[in-house]
């Protein structure tokens, strides 16, 4: 899509959600006000950090699956990561780990989040997600097909799954279930429901489930906001009801610094805390050196896509494979190489300096 095409629509869509915001949107439950929600972002200190998955894992499965949980991995990355500052990942959960040991399942998510405690981060949890492969199972996951950016990442609860609202009974008894559980942590910093809604060709056919997961997250009524991300600026229906049902705004942007100015300019109109949870994609201009200062001085936070280079394969780009498994002449995204030291050492050091470690 053309970008100014794109960024006119973002424009029409945010003046008329706020504009026509009783009318033509479902609010459910009682969403913060506005001046609950400040309040509760100004207790942090800025907010950042990057979207986590173990280099060990390729999926969400891998990672939270009994046999497959790394708590040294998990230990030792995050340390990476507390090293420079950052404060918060975002973690992707995923509904087939809980059904396989409901239990054993939130035992492991405790797990985690003293892992992370311990190096002074918050969590965001995301529960659903529309992007890459369509089915999920259980078990042993495949291994990475050589240069191809998050080969092995599934959707949750999948296609055609997210369309079948007999499906909906079971993932109601999951989302409430978990956040019972952690509904007073802590340590979570927010519940952030649905990653993407209508990715994938889906469209709108994912604004029931969109609905049905923030009813149920209301009737919880958990201690932390709750929030799904805007990130297709054209998704009109999608995009108001997550805006005007989220306590937090959160957004995603890969753009360059011009244009993502322009997405904080729009979102401003709202008078909510922003976060934004996904960006940093150095082939399109996006990058650690030309947005992440931009997102402090307007203290929205700043919550990268990945952290460590791992089998996801985030370093290569979306839509630019490598099928032999070369080295890209420059990483998609990550931080870290596996060893630990920084992909780009100036990178590194200024995050350090945003976050005035020495």
């Amino acid at each position: 899509m053309n970008r100014y095409f794109k960024y006119l629509l973002l424009a029409l869509c945010t003046i008329a959600t706020v504009a026509n915001a009783q009318e033509a949107t479902p609010v459910v439950g009682k969403v913060w006000s506005i001046e609950k929600a400040n309040a509760w972002y100004k207790q942090y200190k800025w907010i950042n950090g990057a979207d986590f998955l173990p280099s060990t894992a390729i999926n969400q499965l891998e990672m939270w699956q009994a046999d497959t949980f790394d708590a040294a991995t998990i230990d030792k990355e995050l340390g990476w990561a507390e090293s420079i500052g950052f404060n918060t990942m975002r973690v992707y959960l995923h509904s087939l780990a809980w059904k396989q040991d409901k239990e054993g399942f939130k035992k492991r998510m405790d797990q985690y989040l003293s892992i992370a405690d311990k190096h002074k981060i918050k969590t965001v949890f995301v529960f659903f997600d529309d992007c890459w492969n369509k089915q999920a199972t259980p078990g042993k996951q495949p291994a990475p097909k050589p240069g191809i950016h998050n080969s092995g990442w599934v959707q949750d609860p999948g296609d055609p799954d997210s369309k079948q609202e007999a499906n909906f009974p079971a993932l109601e008894k999951y989302v409430k279930d978990v956040m019972t559980r952690f509904k007073s942590d802590k340590r979570i910093l927010l519940w952030d429901l649905y990653n993407e809604p209508g990715n994938s060709g889906k469209l709108t056919s994912s604004y029931p489930l969109l609905k049905a997961v923030f009813t149920w997250a209301r009737a919880v009524n958990p201690e932390q906001p709750i929030s799904a991300g805007l990130w297709a600026w054209d998704y009109k229906q999608l995009n108001a009801f997550q805006a005007l049902n989220s306590d937090v705004i959160t957004y995603h942007d890969y753009e360059e610094p011009q244009w993502h100015q322009r997405v904080i300019d729009m979102l401003r109109s709202h008078g909510r805390p922003m976060i934004c949870t996904e960006y940093m994609a150095r082939t399109r201009g996006s990058r650690f050196e030309n947005v992440m200062p931009i997102l402090k001085k307007e203290n929205i936070g700043a919550i990268n896509w990945g952290l460590v280079d791992g089998k996801s394969n985030t370093k290569y780009a979306w839509d630019t494979p490598l099928p032999n498994g070369e080295e890209p002449k420059e990483w998609f995204h990550e931080v870290f190489r596996k060893d630990g030291t920084p992909y780009k050492k100036e990178e590194v050091d200024l995050i350090k300096k945003l976050n005035d470690i020495k």
